[in-house]
Parts: structure tokens; sequence; C-alpha cells
């Protein structure tokens, strides 16, 4: 594949940035008194989640519903085997009830062997969701590898009497392939977590300035010797949904100091790009600095730079000290509402390493309490929960 030159350089996050978190202390999300119960799920564990959303990056409004698309799986005695049979789930959301829809796909549907991450665009005049994901692995191979391709489809939202589904899907369409040369070719048959190297969980944005269409990724870059290699790449297309994708060089790059900046995603707030993401403490280089496991963060006057980190370290949001490993997975609203699911929450101070019997008691499987920020330019703020 071919790959646009014409753009910016990446802004590197940097050593310094990370360092000067210390520095600057920022309000920690709340500690969780408990797990959130959603007893429509039983027996389900639920991560990653995402809103369907209309073009310009607001939620979209089904007669006073909100469908959400959640990564699923058995609740397993391990909880991070999930990530080897996850299905991507519907769910209808008002207030407090939530409506299980089931898989989001027919069984048979995606050509990976799970599906992992996303987002998703509606279109009311036409009724119809586009949906862009990640497959991993392969349909029908006998093995669980990490190979990771973005694929999307369109469906029909059917509204029942008390559900809603997305039905007619067209067929999976990969929406672009790493070019081999700024970005890794995601294909590793084997891995632990935090290690392996990313092209995934396509986030759609729409640039007001122009109307075009652009998916943000995970990405690990090619061009280097460092082993921590994290970058978030972008793709580009003229307009279209279904119009083809220009693969362009990363926008932020943290080369030598993380090695997964996950769940990249953008929004435009008073004639500003902001572009989050969410890292962990245990994927920063050993050789340091690391940063808490939390949201992080930069701003732009356009979509593909120049950055600048938020807060001037990049972190947002962060889990608190005495609980550092409850939330994960953070995604901010056009409205600036941010959504997470609980990881592994009432630890106490506890690692799991050092405590593994609490891995399954303690994981929490379900969406987290919402909060808000507010944003200033390059300066943010977290506000109450909801």
């Amino acid at each position: 594949m071919n790959i646009a030159t014409s753009v910016s350089t990446p802004t590197f996050w940097l050593p310094s940035d990370v360092e000067a978190i210390a520095d600057n202390p920022l309000p920690e999300i709340p500690v969780l008194r408990g797990r959130p119960a959603f007893p429509q799920f039983a027996g389900l564990d639920l991560w990653d989640m995402w809103p369907v959303q209309l073009r310009g990056g607001e939620t979209a409004d089904f007669d006073g519903w909100i469908l959400w698309m959640i990564l699923s799986a058995p609740s397993l005695p391990d909880p991070i085997d999930r990530h080897g049979v996850a299905r991507i789930r519907l769910v209808m959301q008002r207030g407090d009830e939530w409506r299980d829809c089931g898989n989001l796909f027919p069984d048979g549907f995606c050509p990976g062997k799970r599906e992992w991450a996303g987002s998703a665009m509606y279109d009311p005049r036409a009724g119809q969701v586009t949906v862009f994901w990640t497959a991993a692995g392969r349909r029908g191979d006998d093995h669980i590898s990490f190979e990771q391709r973005m694929f999307q489809s369109s469906g029909r939202v059917q509204f029942g009497d008390d559900h809603i589904s997305i039905t007619g899907w067209s067929a999976p369409v990969e929406s672009f392939t790493s070019d081999d040369d700024y970005y890794v070719v995601a294909n590793q048959q084997a891995g632990a977590p935090g290690q392996i190297k990313g092209f995934r969980d396509p986030a759609y944005f729409q640039d007001p300035a122009d109307g075009r269409s652009y998916l943000l990724f995970t990405g690990s870059l090619k061009k280097t010797e460092h082993s921590h290699n994290a970058v978030i790449g972008i793709a580009r297309s003229p307009g279209g949904l279904d119009e083809e994708w220009m693969l362009l060089p990363p926008i932020i790059s943290a080369v030598g100091l993380n090695n997964e900046l996950e769940r990249p995603h953008a929004l435009y707030h008073n004639d500003s790009y902001y572009v989050f993401w969410s890292t962990q403490t245990f994927v920063f280089s050993s050789r340091g600095p690391n940063g808490p496991n939390g949201l992080y963060g930069m701003v732009a006057p356009s979509i593909l730079g120049p950055y600048r980190p938020l807060n001037g370290t990049g972190l947002v949001a962060a889990n608190p000290a005495a609980e550092p490993y409850q939330c994960y997975s953070w995604l901010v609203m056009a409205d600036l509402t941010v959504a997470s699911f609980v990881d592994y929450w009432g630890m106490k101070g506890g690692r799991l390493d050092q405590h593994p019997q609490r891995v399954r008691s303690h994981f929490g499987g379900v969406p987290a309490p919402l909060f808000q920020i507010k944003l200033d330019g390059d300066r943010t703020e977290m506000l109450g929960g909801l």
C-alpha cells in the first residue's frame, strides 16, 4: 500500500512529559466502593465499550436509548483468557436500565477468530450503522494468534417490542492493511499481555473543517530498534465511509517510552482537536519513567498535529493510588462524558502477581461509573460522576 508523505511528522510523547506527572498531580478517579451490579449479564465479562455515534461524534439517540457495543466473553477462571474468545455484544441503555441484545454479528461472520474493539457510526437517513472493528486471528484456525486486521461492515437498525437489533450486514471489508514500512504487520503467533504489537482499535472521526473521514488506531512503529514502539496511527478517506482509505504516517509516537497506546480516539472541541488514549504502567519501558494506569491525551490545531500533551504531561485521569488497577479503557465522548470498565477492583494495594487467588474474585468485568471532564485549551479538569 502506498502511504501519503505530505503530512506532518509525529508528535513525540516524551519521557520528560511522563516524569513531570509527579510534579503535576491531578484529582484521581474515586475509589470504587463496590462492583457495580449488572444482573442482566450474569455469566459474562464485559470490557471495552463504545456508543453508536453520528458522523459528527455525537452519541446517537434511538427513541431515548443509547446503543453500546461492548466486548464480551464467558466468565472464565482466569479473566485474561477472555481476549481469546471475545465477541462484540449489542446493548441498549437508558438511564439506569440496560438491556442485552445479544452478539452483534452472527456466528461465523467475522473474518477473525475473535472480535476486538472498534467504533460505530449511524446514518439516520438510511437507518444504517457502519461498524469498524478489529478481527484478531483467523476464523477457522485451531490456535490463538495475535494477528490483527481492521474490518468494516454496515447493517440496518431494526426496532423490536423490547429490543433493538442490527441485521442485513454487508460482507466484511478490510478497511486498510499495514504498509510494513511505517507500521509493523501485527501477526505475532504468540505473546504475553502488554508485549504484542498493535494494528487495531479503529476509531472513526470526521474533520469538521473539510468533512473528510479518518480512522485512528493503535499501531507499532517498524522503523525503530526500540522494543517499546507504540504509535497512534491514522488513515484518511476523502469523505465516504465506503471509499478507499489512505494510510498516513503516525500522528503521535511513544517510541522508546511505551508499547501500547490503546483505543486512541479524537474529538473536536472549541476549535481544537483532541486525541485521547489509554495505557498501563506495565507497558512503559523498564528503563522508565512509568505513568499510572490512566486516560491520556494531547491537543492540536489540526487532526494531523502538531500536538502538545494535555496538562503538560499527557495525563488526564488516573486510577487512585490506593486502587491502581480498578478501571481501564477510557473513552471520551462528544459531551465530555467518559466511559470505561471495572478491571481489578478492591485490591487494597495488593498486586495480582502476589495474590493470584484474587484474579477471578476481584475482576470487575462490567461498565464503570461514568464521569465528566472539562477541556480548556491544553488543560483539563475532572468533574463529578454521573
